[in-house]
């Protein structure tokens, strides 16, 4: 046996092998606590992202595209949409949307489910669905709609809802009545679970017609862009002369923090083709923060 043998045999002699598993021992323990930190923080977030899609108009062949690939490389956990359409020569614009970026659709529309042409809003997702409901907001003839789905959002539950509210400047009354339809819809079906809200609400975050719903829920892009100016805008200025940010994901102060947001489809594809007539927004939550961890309770700022 040669000097390095001896001195192999003379180690393992001087070191137990009780101590040679202790070590072993610590060593595994040090690699489970590191996965157990890391599963959490996996399982606690949730990212949404609100577009108002512009129905069929301005070649939506063509638009469709960019926001496929776009979502496809976000990989949000919760897509909500508006202005969906479909009819005798468009298929639904939410079930392809879904069907490429491998996720489930949820339509919910005024026309009734035999028509072929329906107008409305949509919630797509990857994740299990565990409930799922919808009203008609006031007036019908307005074709407003709230949906909502209950998901299993990596082991966690959480409701999202989408809604899109009256358009016109003069409508302050109309969104007023739509968004305490929201809210008695929210109160009849969330039950203890946390919960989101998104869509276009054709009005800024912080407008006296959204006071029953901002009671409770924040925005999301304002908590964390406090600062924003004027200029921000979810309009698409090529189709709007005057920026504003109307499309917005709220958050429940007392169950969310928000970590990131930002405005999506900010720019033409290389042809020139805009995604929408809206910039679309992509928020980002911690899920089950304290309330003294989220956002102040006295409201969003815009």
């Amino acid at each position: 046996m040669g000097k390095g043998g001896c001195v192999s045999l003379l180690l393992m002699r001087l070191i137990p092998l009780h101590r040679l598993f202790f070590a072993a021992w610590l060593g595994l323990l040090a690699i489970f606590a590191c996965a157990a930190e890391a599963a959490p923080e996996a399982r606690s977030t949730i990212s949404v992202v609100t577009l108002n899609l512009y129905h069929d108009r301005a070649d939506w062949p063509k638009r469709r595209v960019q926001i496929a690939e776009t979502l496809r490389a976000l990989r949000p956990d919760v897509v909500l949409l508006q202005e969906v359409l479909q009819h005798e020569k468009l298929p639904n614009q939410a079930e392809w949307l879904a069907g490429e970026i491998g996720c489930a659709a949820y339509f919910v529309s005024v026309d009734p489910a035999d028509r072929v042409h329906r107008y409305g809003n949509a919630l797509l997702t990857p994740h299990p669905i565990l409930q799922r409901d919808q009203v008609a907001l006031e007036p019908r003839s307005d074709s407003r709609t709230a949906g909502m789905l209950r998901l299993d959002v990596r082991g966690a539950a959480i409701n999202v809802y989408v809604t899109h509210l009256h358009h016109t400047g003069e409508g302050v009354a109309l969104r007023e009545r739509q968004v305490a339809d929201l809210v008695a819809f929210i109160r009849r079906t969330a039950g203890d679970v946390p919960s989101l809200v998104g869509g276009d609400f054709n009005t800024v975050a912080d407008a006296p017609e959204l006071v029953a719903l901002t009671a409770r829920f924040a925005d999301s892009f304002g908590t964390l862009h406090p600062d924003a100016g004027p200029e921000t805008t979810t309009l698409n200025r090529a189709w709007f002369d005057a920026p504003r940010r109307i499309d917005h994901i709220f958050f429940e102060r007392d169950r969310f923090k928000p970590v990131h947001s930002e405005i999506l489809f900010t720019t033409p594809d290389a042809e020139g083709t805009w995604a929408s007539d809206h910039h679309g927004l992509l928020s980002r939550f911690a899920v089950g923060a304290k309330r003294s961890e989220a956002s102040p309770s006295s409201g969003p700022k815009n």
